[in-house]
């Protein structure tokens, strides 16, 4: 832990007193090139500024989808949204573009000191990587968006360029990923003290996103070449498996506790680092008393996910019985459940020494996210908990998918490799092709719905609808909650309820998805002000 701080302290010291765009500017204004670039520590700190980029907690993007619910309707779940004239989603990706830029270009001048080559390019390494993080941002969103791989100056006409298309800016980000792979330090030569810092198999991990993102995109949405980018997934997940540097976790609740922190844990491959104490803070975070007051509530459709512990749905399988208390729906289903939602008796918060049900002005979906728990936390009001941006178990449903999807099977040996690992640590019996075939069970189905209930509350499911192009099915149906339980949840507050007595958040009648504008983002108004060369994304 004491590592962690002093990591943060650096990145803290090298932006306190600065905005970001002041940051951004910050080797060419506030410190000249001639006196800066010089060592090994000016290209840390320069890197350093990079990681404050990272994206930190709360995860409230699963509300996206139909995984999540808040206190209201959101406009980009229930299709209401309009084109907004500004929007960080686009405008911070290009300023952490252009300070990886900077760096790209000026750390080479630290050659002329002395430095070692095999130190510049590290730090080249890490500053590619950002790069291609940022650039996948905006790809997954906007699509074709321009290519800026230098430092502009205020009115240099590259500014004013079209967007790049979408192919030409994935293979940008493969090629500073690969950079990447080939340059940065494995986690066991960072060690200890450089636990925090991108590693070789980070960007292993991060390319195999990136491909089986596109690679599905490309399939399921007739543009590209599928297979070229589901290899490259393939091969990146297997690479990542084959370094021996990670593994599996031996506790999915601790994951995201602080037992789950540090190089002891080998299954985090990328983490947002936060501060050590209230003493030594640095920098926190307050998401257990937001998701205490509804920012990201579980969904029925969510819960109904999870398998029973015999490896079936609740549909098939026969230990399923329809829960007559609240407690019931736990019966012997997979243990990732009771991980990720609060059930009575759960150790709980403030005055409360156990947790009974879930406050429905609050938790409006009847279902409470037990993610991030912890007592002292909660009554600090801040947390230092680390959030987990990359972890081991995404590689191995990223290879597990990529396969499956390139040759339409996939073997019981690598079943065994990739999903039956996570079922395992789930309690859940493993997946095989007989016992899919005896049960009428769809594999790819299954990888997707393994993945569904792994990551679950982690911001991936959204993203999961729109590259499988299914948003358009699943978003416009009806939200619900648990089953009400009138007598548990009691009187205060009454929800709506359909005919089968479950909490309706929002009825299908008023969502809606149009496949034909809504899997792009609309880009910014003020952009297409700012440059005429730029279109915005159809019907939108």
């Amino acid at each position: 832990m004491k590592i962690k701080y002093k990591i943060l302290s650096m990145v803290f010291v090298s932006t306190i007193g600065f905005n970001a765009c002041d940051v951004v500017r910050l080797p060419e204004t506030e410190i000249t090139d001639q006196t800066y670039w010089r060592s090994e520590n000016d290209l840390k700190m320069a890197a350093n500024y990079l990681y404050t980029f990272l994206p930190g907690l709360p995860v409230t993007s699963d509300i996206w989808s139909d995984d999540a619910f808040a206190i209201g309707p959101n406009p980009i779940s229930d299709g209401t949204r309009l084109a907004p004239a500004t929007d960080e989603s686009y405008n911070t990706p290009y300023l952490l573009i252009r300070a990886a830029n900077n760096i790209i270009e000026k750390a080479p001048n630290a050659l002329e000191t002395g430095v070692n080559q095999s130190i510049v390019d590290n730090y080249l390494a890490e500053a590619r990587f950002f790069r291609a993080w940022a650039y996948f941002e905006l790809v997954k969103r906007y699509g074709d968006v321009p290519l800026i791989l230098t430092t502009l100056a205020e009115k240099d006409e590259k500014l004013f360029a079209p967007a790049d298309s979408r192919e030409n800016v994935v293979n940008v980000i493969y090629e500073d990923l690969d950079f990447a792979i080939a340059n940065l330090r494995t986690p066991s030569m960072l060690g200890a003290a450089g636990y925090g810092r991108i590693a070789n198999t980070t960007a292993m991990a991060f390319k195999s996103r990136v491909a089986l993102f596109e690679g599905t995109f490309s399939k399921y949405h007739k543009i590209g070449d599928a297979n070229r980018h589901l290899n490259i997934a393939l091969a990146a997940a297997k690479a990542c498996m084959d370094s021996g540097e990670h593994d599996l976790f031996n506790s999915y609740f601790n994951l995201f506790q602080y037992a789950g922190e540090g190089r002891a844990n080998r299954e985090n491959i990328l983490v947002k680092q936060y501060g050590l104490s209230l003493t030594e803070s640095v920098l926190f975070h307050n998401v257990q008393r937001l998701l205490e007051t509804g920012v990201a509530n579980p969904t029925k459709a969510l819960v109904d996910s999870y398998l029973m512990q015999d490896g079936l749905p609740i549909e098939k399988s026969p230990l399923y019985k329809k829960p007559t208390t609240i407690l019931e729906d736990f019966n012997d289903r997979d243990l990732r459940m009771s991980a990720t939602l609060f059930k009575k008796g759960d150790p709980y918060i403030g005055t409360l020494p156990t947790f009974n049900v879930p406050n429905l002005s609050f938790q409006r979906t009847g279902y409470a996210n037990r993610r991030y728990a912890n007592v002292t936390d909660w009554q600090n009001s801040r947390s230092f908990m680390d959030y987990t941006l990359i972890r081991y178990a995404e590689v191995l449903l990223n290879y597990a998918e990529a396969k499956f999807e390139l040759e339409g099977t996939i073997s019981d040996q690598e079943l065994d490799i990739t999903i039956n690992r996570l079922r395992t640590r789930g309690g859940v019996t493993p997946l095989t092709r007989a016992f899919a075939a005896q049960h009428d069970l769809d594999l790819l189905q299954e990888i997707r719905r393994e993945r569904r209930v792994e990551l679950a509350m982690e911001g991936f499911r959204y993203w999961d609808l729109i590259r499988w192009k299914i948003a358009e099915i699943e978003l416009p149906k009806d939200v619900l909650g648990n089953f009400y339980f009138r007598d548990e949840f009691g009187s205060a507050v009454t929800p709506d309820i359909n005919q089968d007595n479950y909490i309706v958040l929002q009825r299908a009648a008023n969502r809606r998805f149009d496949p034909d504008k809504d899997y792009l983002w609309p880009l910014p108004i003020n952009e297409l002000g700012l440059n005429p060369s730029l279109n915005q994304n159809p019907n939108w």
